[in-house]
């Protein structure tokens, strides 16, 4: 059981892991060692979350969330299997967690009328400097 907040834990059934094979360091033991964890969480199906909280975490997952609304992490990261399961837990974790805070709202607001006026100024001086750059007609 992995427990995210208070409200929020994620059930083992939720999460099935496989192990593969990883590149980087290792030696000999790369092609021997299976110390890769691919994390699999069934999100869509989470009794344990809220729907607000299921499209955050689609939008933050990306392309890690596949059409059957599930959330993949891999991760490969150190030569120790029991390790790289923790940080993918740990990473599904802060990624739930994340997904949990509400944006702020944005509150529409009116440029002042010094700001509008700075822009317009600006726009002049550089109009103004363009067309400084127009041929030159030449003198006869």
């Amino acid at each position: 059981m992995l427990r995210i907040n208070d409200r929020i834990t994620i059930e083992d059934w939720e999460i099935t892991e496989s192990f593969l094979r990883a590149s980087g360091p290792g030696g000999q033991n790369v092609n021997k060692v299976s110390s890769a964890v691919e994390l699999r969480f069934e999100a869509e199906r989470s009794p344990n979350l809220p729907p607000p909280v299921k499209t955050r975490l689609c939008r933050l997952a990306g392309r890690r969330w596949t059409k059957e609304g599930a959330l993949i992490l891999q991760v490969d990261e150190t030569r120790s299997q029991a390790r790289n399961r923790d940080i993918a837990r740990d990473r599904l974790a802060a990624l739930i967690l994340e997904a949990t805070k509400t944006p702020k709202r944005r509150i529409a607001t009116r440029p002042t009328l010094g700001a509008k006026k700075r822009r317009l100024k600006a726009k002049k001086v550089r109009g103004e400097v363009k067309a400084l750059r127009g041929n030159v007609s030449p003198d006869d």
